[in-house]
């Protein structure tokens, strides 16, 4: 089993940034794709972003429109962490971000995640 666990959610300002912070534990999931979904009140669960790992896709990133630009999805293998960085924080990022792990790739639908953390509150205010 992998356990990940969110950190560096909080309230801010419209135009702020934040940095939020995954930790894998129980095993490596350097092999793992690992990304980033989000989920705001009354809303569906929306991807956000993605990073595979080197035996997929080169290692190559994802992301949705919404977040392209502004976002920046990072991994450290050696900490077994994932990062998303969160520029230019919009009203409409208001969300429950949701940290998760694939043993073969994270796909934007989400639906065969084999790991997910807790989530981590993001308030963007006006």
């Amino acid at each position: 089993q992998v356990q990940l666990v969110e950190s560096g959610g909080g309230l801010v300002q419209a135009g702020d940034s934040l940095r939020l912070s995954c930790a894998a534990s129980g095993r490596t999931v350097s092999s793992y794709g690992l990304g980033w979904f989000r989920q705001a009140p009354g809303k569906e669960r929306e991807f956000v972003a993605a990073k595979a790992s080197i035996t997929w896709s080169g290692g190559a990133t994802s992301y949705s429109d919404s977040v392209k630009g502004r976002f920046t999805i990072s991994r450290d293998n050696a900490k077994n962490t994932v990062y998303l960085q969160m520029n230019s924080l919009k009203p409409e990022d208001t969300a429950v971000y949701y940290c998760a792990a694939d043993r073969t790739y994270v796909s934007r639908n989400g639906a065969t995640i084999d790991y997910w953390g807790q989530g981590t509150q993001v308030t963007v205010s006006s």
